[in-house]
């Protein structure tokens, strides 16, 4: 059973930064994918960062590029999303994913694993 856990979310002032952490266990060996996707009050949610098993491949949201950086550890079974400059449209509920893939990939369906969610709040 895989499992997703995600840590960090808090509330902080614009401009200011958070990291996100994903743990994950119960994972069979393989080349994993994961992924960071958000949710704001009354909207879809949305893709923000993919990284790829080798992390030679990041995907990021354009609305996040530049100011978000998604990195992970293979060795903790860990992915990590470090936010800066953060913006009151940041305010989500922010989810991390995980699925079998080589690359990077955006589209949620690739990503049958997800976390509960921890929420990031940006005042202004």
């Amino acid at each position: 059973q895989v499992q997703l856990v995600e840590s960090g979310g808090g509330l902080v002032q614009a401009g200011g930064s958070l990291k996100l952490s994903c743990a994950a266990s119960g994972r069979t060996s393989g080349s994993y994918a994961m992924g960071w996707f958000r949710q704001a009050p009354g909207k879809e949610r949305e893709f923000v960062a993919s990284i790829s098993w080798s992390t030679l491949s990041k995907t990021y949201a354009d609305s996040v590029k530049g100011r978000f950086t998604i990195s992970r550890d293979n060795a903790k079974d860990t992915v990590y999303l470090q936010m800066n400059r953060l913006k009151p449209e940041d305010t989500a509920v922010y989810y991390c994913a995980t699925g079998r893939s080589s690359l990077a990939p955006r589209a949620q369906n690739q990503y049958p694993y997800w976390g509960q969610g921890t929420q990031v709040t940006v005042s202004s």
